[in-house]
């Protein structure tokens, strides 16, 4: 039998690293899942596209391996569209394979015509459409290459009539995999360490460009008695193993790392690109490593921004760099660390009556998951629990969204998470309106034997939206959820599941779920008033709270009032 166009497709993702692909057939994309049939790749059968969007992300950001997504034409890969944003945001190099209508009736308002380009485009780092066979091989080459080299995510365009045609001889394009080394110039590192040099109070704030650099930048702060603060997304990367630690700073972060950065004089960024201006220090000397260019002063205005991997610029920055023996400024910010963690210990613990503060659940998970073990987060308060409560281990990965900023995310990057590494516990700690949205997939746990492990904070709002609008002084509108017992959903849907609603078993039962054979769903009750704090509450924020107080007791609901004074008394 002649070889397909699709298979020609399939036959080059492979060939670049893709070994799973995520999505949901349809008419149009049958001869593309029929040459994945009889390839190496697993088909990964999801319920939603959207979901499969996420999963697909998760597995390329965590192996940083080419993942793949295939939909039907029109709604099927529109599907794909926020999963997708999240994926590219995170910088996960994934190929969706777009199946689209034959070419002879594109332009004619067809059923289920969409132009995939136009809507792709501003979330993508190649979006381009198969036109003829003889660019089969030589585009899906180039949209993978994108993907990888670029690390976002790349479209790739396929007409149901060019995916079934015969595949003509075409040059043996194929995707290459260079790792250059780039730093900055000997004149530009010897600017950086007379920079410091001058410093009396140094800081330094790495982000998720310091993955793979964590022994250079202890080195450095090493050398230079220096805090090391660090963004979300860095923190399974600087946070273990690591004596100058001082935590996050930023929204979700703790009152050590914004203390450090505001108070210092002299602040080194590496790989860092945290959008939020108000906390960065305004008076500092700023040195700012970068592997994009044009991530250069874009947040704040730096003195001096230099284009370098930061293992590598710190490599070569080391032997420079002059070491102190000053101490002072380090063991200032030490000792906010210290109070800043026993702070946010308060609310580890069972609450009173036996109410379970999500603090609590996430600390008795982190203690009782193996030490590598792959945790997603919900969009809201389940990812702030999860970037101050899970221990970082130098094992453990986390996968958030946090620069998209989705709800629902958490259980479908799970999976994903769990099919690329399916000897690792991986622990979706979902919210209860997250869970809600994309819940059919929980079927695909089932169905794929995918033995990921959800734990379901329920308080029966969207906690995180409660929140934002109390800050404004408003009463908390439409954030109610009418919840079902989940953990009889779950049941319901082949999984294991249990609903806790006291914290006296809570140990056992993490226990019994993170030890159940397959797929396991833990609904827990937890408290409704808990609030998440910034590092540092501002005069609008607690001008907001009273006027939102006097509303709500005025609107008959004083007992919402207590229960937030409560948890802040307790």
């Amino acid at each position: 039998m002649a070889k397909t166009v699709a298979a020609v497709i399939v036959e080059t993702l492979q060939a670049a690293g893709a070994s799973r692909c995520y999505g949901i057939p349809g008419d149009t994309l049958n001869h593309v899942t029929d040459a994945i049939r009889q390839s190496d790749i697993r088909w990964v059968h999801m319920r939603h596209e959207e979901a499969g969007g996420f999963a697909a992300g998760a597995d390329a950001l965590l192996t940083g391996e080419l993942a793949l997504c295939a939909g039907s034409c029109g709604p099927g890969s529109l599907h794909f569209i926020n999963g997708l944003f999240e994926s590219h945001r995170n910088r996960a190099p994934v190929v969706l394979i777009a199946s689209q209508i034959v070419r002879d009736e594109l332009g004619f308002d067809f059923p289920q015509e969409v132009d995939f380009k136009s809507v792709y485009q501003s979330c993508s780092v190649f979006c381009e459409e198969i036109r003829t066979p003889d660019q089969a091989r030589r585009k899906t080459a180039m949209a993978a290459q994108a993907a990888l080299a670029k690390r976002g995510v790349a479209v790739l365009i396929v007409p149901a009539d060019i995916s079934s045609a015969k595949a003509p001889d075409e040059p043996p394009f194929s995707v290459h995999r260079p790792q250059p080394q780039v730093r900055p110039s000997d004149v530009e590192l010897d600017q950086i360490a007379a920079t410091l040099a001058k410093g009396k109070k140094i800081a330094i704030y790495g982000g998720s460009g310091c993955e793979g650099a964590h022994d250079q930048v202890v080195a450095l702060a090493n050398m230079l008695q220096a805090p090391v603060a660090h963004t979300s997304r860095a923190k399974d990367f600087l946070e273990h193993d690591n004596p100058f630690d001082v935590g996050m700073t930023g929204i979700f972060g703790g009152e050590a790392g914004y203390h450090a950065l505001m108070t210092c004089d002299t602040l080194l960024l590496l790989g860092c690109d945290f959008a939020w201006r108000q906390f960065y220090p305004d008076k500092a000397t700023i040195i700012q490593v970068d592997l994009d260019g044009s991530h250069l002063g874009r947040r704040h205005p730096v003195n001096l921004g230099v284009v370098g991997d930061v293992g590598a610029t710190l490599d070569a920055l080391l032997p420079r760099v002059t070491s102190r023996d000053d101490r002072h400024f380090l063991a200032e910010c030490l000792d906010h660390r210290a109070r800043s963690v026993e702070k946010e210990g308060r609310h580890a613990t069972v609450g009173k009556g036996g109410a379970i503060h999500p603090q609590y659940l996430t600390e008795v998970i982190s203690r009782a998951a193996p030490p590598d073990t792959i945790y997603t987060a919900d969009g809201g308060s389940p990812m702030v629990w999860c970037l101050r409560h899970i221990a970082s281990t130098g094992q453990n990965r986390t996968v958030i969204s946090l620069s998209h900023g989705t709800m629902a995310n958490a259980m479908p990057q799970a999976l994903g998470a769990k099919a690329a590494y399916p000897d690792r516990t991986v622990i979706s700690l979902s919210g209860d309106g997250g869970i809600a949205m994309l819940l059919g997939d929980l079927l695909t746990a089932v169905q794929e034997k995918l033995p990921i492990k959800v734990a379901i904070f329920n308080n029966g709002a969207l906690d995180f939206v409660e929140i934002e609008q109390k800050v404004e002084g408003l009463l908390d509108t439409y954030t109610d959820l009418l919840n079902p017992d989940f953990a009889r959903v779950a049941e319901a849907m082949g999984l294991w599941g249990r609903r806790v609603e006291q914290a006296e078993r809570l140990e056992q039962d993490v226990q019994d779920w993170l030890a159940a054979p397959g797929p396991a769903l833990l609904d827990v009750v937890t408290d409704r008033f808990e609030l998440v704090m910034p590092p540092k509450v501002a005069v609008d924020q607690v001008a907001g709270m009273a006027l939102y107080s006097a509303k709500a007791i005025l609107n008959g609901r004083g007992g919402d009032v207590k229960g937030i004074i409560q948890n802040l008394l307790s």
